[in-house]
């Protein structure tokens, strides 16, 4: 009982404290309007909270702890997080922070909560966590491609709506882009870089397969094939796309009739090993038990 009072007593107080925290900050910057209006002061308006500001101060320290461990290259995994979709430099600091951290908080906990065979485990847990940011990593970069795979038939469906109302491929992209932000975040990222790109000078094909090397998809290798061969031919780009698109469509139907059809397989392993041992017991015990208890009266 005691112990209950005083934990209602301190949630009264914090949130008392809190409530009384939040009315003065909204009276003082009623009366710092107040008085602005009336021209007595100007307004002064407080520092915006920026999340940036302190990840770049964060990525500052990582980066002049990183070369003093001796990492000095973060190409690779530079890399491979544009490949997951961050690009930008304190994203690669913070992943080396997680990768310098994490081994040591293992290392701590296991120096803590394990009695028996420690170096085992240190050794083992550390190596494990220092290699679970790249498992993750490369995660997160399966499932974006998954995701730029499943956007590219509506992308393209787009694409060609929008040529064939009078815009040219550029100015498509860029609308497809923009109209993708919501539904296809991932894609519509992709396609504003190629915008960009060639707003910097770099001709289109060159783009669009700086894109397939940035998603390592082979429909995006095969687009940008077949880019060059209408921009060589002179086929219409509109029909072409058309195309694309179905034929990316039935690709994905055969891929989805492909994994229901493994999912009869599948189920041979669960059906085996769960569900028919709990049937055969539900069916046969209570024979075998009759049959245990005729033998026995016989005897």
């Amino acid at each position: 009982m005691l112990y209950i009072v005083i934990a209602a007593g301190l949630t009264l107080f914090f949130a008392t404290t809190l409530l009384i925290v939040i009315f003065e900050r909204r009276s003082s910057a009623e009366a710092r309007l107040l008085d602005a209006v009336q021209g007595i002061k100007p307004i002064v308006v407080a520092p915006a909270f920026k999340p940036a500001a302190i990840l770049t101060e964060i990525s500052s320290a990582t980066e002049r702890v990183r070369r003093i461990v001796g990492i000095t290259d973060t190409t690779s995994a530079a890399r491979q997080l544009a490949l997951a979709g961050y690009r930008q430099h304190y994203q690669v600091e913070i992943f080396y922070a997680v990768r310098l951290l994490l081994p040591a908080i293992t290392a701590i906990l296991i120096s803590l909560f394990v009695h028996s065979d420690v170096i085992f485990w240190f050794i083992v847990g550390t190596i494990f966590a220092y290699y679970i940011p790249d498992l993750y990593v490369s995660r997160l970069i399966r499932q974006r491609r998954e995701r730029v795979r499943l956007g590219l038939p509506d992308a393209l469906d787009l694409l060609a709506i929008c040529m064939e109302a009078g815009l040219g491929l550029d100015q498509a992209l860029m609308r497809v882009g923009a109209e993708l932000k919501d539904n296809h975040p991932d894609l519509s990222d992709e396609f504003n870089l190629i915008s960009l790109e060639q707003r910097a000078g770099t001709p289109r094909i060159e783009a669009w397969r700086h894109t397939a090397e940035r998603t390592k998809l082979e429909i995006i290798s095969s687009f940008v094939s077949m880019l060059v061969q209408t921009d060589k031919f002179g086929t219409p780009i509109s029909k072409a796309l058309a195309v694309f698109s179905d034929s990316l469509r039935i690709q994905r139907r055969q891929k989805a009739e492909e994994l229901a059809a493994k999912t009869t397989i599948k189920m041979v392993f669960p059906l085996v090993f769960f569900i028919f041992p709990s049937m055969f017991i539900v069916l046969l015990a209570p024979a075998f038990l009759s049959i245990i208890r005729n033998l026995q009266s016989l005897f």
